[in-house]
């Protein structure tokens, strides 16, 4: 099922099993901001982007250092060489994304981005060393920007996708195809927000960060943070702006998020994250940041 009809795919969803598959990665990998700038193509749907002037190429590297060494105590972590000629590539979840045996890329809206797609040794990796078949989806003309434009509940192959200049409905449809999803609910994004997971996050299949302000239908929030009661967790404007929603499980009692993020969270938020079963960790990530992504962004998922 691939809908934009909210009722229909609730009805579906509450009587799914989490049997679809791990709830969380087994690895992940990152690629380092070598390079990193402003990509004015990029920041021209991305309002979350700093001015030129507030991009620490320095800073950004060794705070991307510190991601990488917290993230390997909890799953294999590895990270890949950037590149100057592609300054966004420090957020690869957005080109490169796995399932059980196979990898996806992703088509990027800007050019700047669809170089990312090229990127051979992270083919060469994730074909020839994992040995996973390859989804090409980078040749054709929709724009589906993977885990930036769908979240994903993969403990019950659920998709939640947002509509923007980075994903449109074919590219959403090519996604679900690709990730062999049960059902995959489509919204519109409201006005300025570029991917869903700056407004959702779904930790470990039974718990969800939501951000309504970044929907265009105040319905499908709510109607998420439900779906998961009694852990759906609303975040407020605040928490939203500081990139809360832009967080990961990658174990089943851990949430990632930068240190900006977590220090926006309500005593009330960080008890329902807690009564949820999950302890919040934190990495100073304010260099990255200003590309315009946090944390989730930068982790490719290796399922």
């Amino acid at each position: 099922m691939i809908t934009r009809e909210l009722a229909a795919f609730v009805e579906f969803a509450r009587n799914v099993a989490p049997d679809f598959g791990p709830a969380t990665a087994r690895a992940a990998f990152l690629v380092a901001p070598d390079g990193f700038r402003l990509a004015e193509q990029s920041a021209a749907d991305n309002r979350y982007m700093a001015t030129a002037v507030d991009f620490d190429a320095v800073h950004a590297a060794r705070q991307h250092h510190e991601l990488q060494r917290a993230l390997s105590q909890v799953l294999p972590t590895v990270c890949f060489a950037g590149d100057a000629e592609t300054p966004d590539a420090v957020f690869p979840n957005n080109v490169f994304a796995t399932a059980a045996g196979r990898y996806v890329v992703g088509r990027m809206r800007h050019p700047v981005r669809q170089r990312e797609a090229e990127r051979v040794d992270i083919r060469g990796f994730l074909g020839g060393v994992l040995d996973y078949a390859e989804i090409d989806l980078s040749t054709q003309q929709h724009a589906c920007e993977l885990t930036g434009s769908l979240v994903i509940d993969r403990a019950r192959g659920l998709g939640f996708c947002g509509l923007s200049e980075r994903c449109d409905e074919e590219g959403a449809r090519l996604m679900h195809e690709a990730f062999g999803l049960r059902a995959t609910l489509l919204f519109d994004l409201a006005p300025g927000e570029y991917h869903t997971n700056v407004v959702l996050a779904v930790l470990a299949g039974r718990a969800a960060l939501v951000s309504p302000g970044g929907f265009a239908d105040p319905r499908v929030p709510q109607a998420i943070a439900d779906l998961y009661a009694p852990h759906g967790i609303m975040l407020s404007p605040g928490e939203h702006a500081a990139f809360a929603g832009n967080a990961i499980a990658l174990s089943d009692d851990v949430v990632w998020m930068s240190a900006r993020a977590a220090g926006a969270l309500a005593p009330g938020t960080r008890e329902a994250i807690a009564a949820a079963g999950f302890q919040v960790r934190a990495v100073e990530l304010d260099g990255i940041e200003a590309g315009g992504g946090s944390l989730r962004c930068c982790v490719a998922e290796i399922f």
